[in-house]
């Protein structure tokens, strides 16, 4: 009995509904080509995308997941944030309308 009751705590704690780090996600995903304040043009290729509404990263994201969205830098998008759930994709976005 104390072993189920030990094993049931386990799943608990492992299945909290922590928060998702937008900043986090950000500076793994993002900032080496964007920058750590979004203001870098990526690989010289993009336009800064500090400044961008919570929504229009939103759009941008899900479109490069889909390839509806993006110029020369499309499929490298595509790459980068195919492994992202909409929450990640949120709590990013939010991130970025939060820095200005």
């Amino acid at each position: 009995m104390k072993y189920i009751l030990f094993f049931t705590m386990l799943i608990f704690l492992g299945c909290s509904n922590k928060p998702i780090d937008g900043k986090t996600l950000y500076t793994k995903k993002c900032a080496s080509c964007h920058g750590q304040m979004a203001r870098k043009s990526a690989l010289g290729k993009s336009a800064p995308i500090g400044g961008f509404t919570k929504e229009q990263t939103i759009h941008a994201l899900k479109g490069y997941q889909e390839g509806t969205y993006g110029g020369g830098m499309k499929n490298t998008m595509k790459q980068q944030v195919s492994s992202l759930n909409d929450e990640e994709i949120t709590a990013i976005a939010k991130y970025i309308d939060e820095l200005y």
